[in-house]
């Protein structure tokens, strides 16, 4: 039989075995956010390290960081051929509302093929498919066809503050030739994709400061600065009628689509027709001269994500609010740079400060995109595995999101990374009922084995 041969017969017979392991994962509440969950999170890393162990994984550890844990381990024991380090996080985002669930978060159930439960799809679920994978190329083969390390963490869901002081500190111990991430999503269902790229991300808080309390509206109005007013000049003054941001230097140093790229993107044949249906709008919007994935993939945005200030009760009060405020964040694009596209917003918001207020700007916390190139040989093979179990095309696309962790990656360890995901937009990762399909969940075993044998026949 040939590898794959063996692999669906193994991955048929211990499937429900599998589904029984991973619901154990599942029920543990690991919300890395919510401090009476610490003690879930250890629990959560030292359930991986026994699995890894079980795996005959070796130095597998717990390192301690300051905030929660990373899960390590290695086997090196394949000369000559190349090695891979995966990653994923054991966290998990909060549940609420938890009175839109169907059933309980950490009570797995499957229902229609699909397995509900927090983390079932981000990122428990596809962490979970790398140790079966692992263990089903053991059980078939007696050995891996490259050499292999597991980086898994439990911030993820917070931004990933301790991780990349972790990287750097073991750089050694992290060496490898590619960095294999399932923590995304296919294209669409039965649509495979290799994600190679993906959006940075930059953002601040605008607080506007006007008088030292607010004022009546009939005393005052007219002849002191509304807050709010001053706030609402500053927030148009960002961008024109069709979104383009109008910050001076926000563009310069954004990296052009190559017309190999925009022609893939439109061989995708998106339906913006569908789009709009779903999200309920009767017309999209964006930056004039590109597709809608071009401005989701490709091209950086400014987005106003939240608007505080004055009255907003019952009724009416007539006053003119003292302070006001906003968030705003960036989606960045290679070659944008997260801190010079914050000094750039700084200098936009003082050059439009209107009179007779104050302004305070805050930074959020940063991340630098990524881009490996679509053609590079590990993103074919990569397009060939996944080809290979699905029977169609394999789409190579970017993602409009971030991880800032990618990036850190890409800056201290120099690899090339390769997100293959098996998750789908529709499963409602971070709101209420997230779910996974098992049908991408038994593929996708098959598709990373694979990967596996067409990666050690690459000479990196």
């Amino acid at each position: 039989m040939s590898h794959l041969q063996k692999l669906d017969q193994y991955f048929s017979e211990h499937r429900d075995e599998h589904l029984q392991e991973l619901f154990e994962f599942l029920r543990i509440p690991s919300i890395s956010s919510l401090s009476e969950h610490k003690p879930d999170m250890l629990t959560a890393a030292n359930w991986l390290a026994e699995k890894l162990k079980k795996l005959n994984i070796e130095n597998v550890s717990v390192d301690p960081t300051e905030g929660h844990p990373v899960v390590y381990g290695e086997w090196l024991h394949a000369p000559g051929k190349p090695t891979i380090l995966f990653y994923g996080h054991y966290d998990v985002q909060p549940v609420d509302p938890l009175h839109l669930w169907e059933s309980e978060p950490f009570n797995p159930v499957i229902r229609d093929n699909k397995l509900f439960a927090r983390g079932a799809s981000d990122d428990k679920g596809q962490v979970y498919m790398h140790l079966k994978m692992i263990e089903a190329l053991f059980a078939t083969e007696g050995t891996l066809p490259v050499n292999v390390k597991f980086i898994y963490e439990g911030e993820e869901e917070i931004g990933s503050p301790n991780l990349p002081a972790y990287v750097e500190a073991n750089k050694e111990k992290l060496a490898a030739d590619l960095i294999l991430i399932s923590d995304t999503g296919l294209y669409a269902p039965g649509k495979p994709a290799v994600c190679y790229g993906l959006r940075g991300l930059t953002g601040v808080q605008i607080d506007v400061r006007g008088a030292k309390g607010d004022l009546h509206s009939g005393l005052y109005g007219g002849g002191v600065q509304n807050a709010i007013h001053a706030l609402a000049e500053i927030l148009a003054s960002f961008r024109d009628e069709h979104g383009t941001i109008q910050v001076d230097g926000f563009y310069d140093k954004v990296r052009p689509l190559s017309e190999e790229e925009r022609q893939a993107y439109r061989d995708l044949n998106f339906d913006e027709e569908a789009l709009k249906e779903e999200v309920g709008v009767n017309e999209l919007f964006g930056e004039q001269g590109y597709s809608y994935l071009e401005q989701t993939w490709a091209r950086p945005t400014l987005e106003v994500n939240g608007v505080f200030g004055g009255f907003s009760g019952e009724g009416i009060k007539t006053v003119l609010p003292a302070e006001a405020g906003a968030k705003i964040t960036c989606r960045l694009v290679p070659d944008q740079d997260p801190d010079e596209i914050v000094q750039l917003l700084k200098a936009h918001i003082e050059k439009y400060k209107p009179k007779g207020v104050s302004i305070t700007v805050s930074e959020f916390d940063k991340g630098a995109p990524y881009l490996t190139p679509f053609d590079h040989p590990l993103i074919q093979a990569a397009g060939r595995s996944y080809e290979k179990i699905y029977q169609v095309p394999t789409a190579f696309i970017r993602g409009g999101g971030s991880i800032p962790i990618v990036a850190s990656f890409d800056e201290i360890l120099s690899l090339p990374v390769v997100l293959m995901g098996f998750g789908l937009n529709s499963e409602n990762f971070h709101a209420p009922n997230e779910h996974f399909h098992l049908e991408n969940f038994d593929k996708g075993l098959r598709v990373l084995g694979d990967y596996l044998h067409e990666v050690s026949e690459l000479k990196i």
